[in-house]
């Protein structure tokens, strides 16, 4: 009787301390896809005036809704979706950036992702 109890216990052990990884590791891909920024910051990095400040922001608000819908999409549909919400924030970026502070943009952008282990 006491082995069973013993097993009993161990085997629930076993499945709170599984499930916990599962919640934390779901947690931790929610965050990688979370791509707020400062944008005081990003406005001093890429030398941005007030208009081109105003743009930006809301390129990029659309762009964070879009990478945390990729985010939460079936994983066969993230690489997929985080793609073609990168391609049109770079294509909308285009547009209000000058060359020298999109090439800069791009920088950021590549090494924020890659930080963030969303390029595989």
């Amino acid at each position: 009787m006491k082995k069973i109890v013993l097993t009993l216990v161990a085997l629930m052990s076993m499945t709170m301390a599984f499930a916990e990884n599962v919640e934390a590791k779901s947690a931790n891909t929610a965050e990688a896809y979370n791509m707020t920024v400062n944008y005081d910051k990003l406005a001093e990095a890429l030398s941005l005036s007030v208009d081109q400040l105003d743009a930006v922001k809301d390129i990029h608000k659309t762009f964070c809704v879009e990478m945390m819908n990729a985010g939460n999409a079936a994983k066969d549909e993230q690489k997929a979706a985080m793609d073609k919400a990168i391609e049109k924030d770079l294509k909308f970026m285009h547009h209000v950036l000058n060359n020298k502070q999109y090439r800069k943009y791009l920088l950021l952008l590549n090494t924020t992702i890659n930080n963030r282990g969303l390029n595989k």
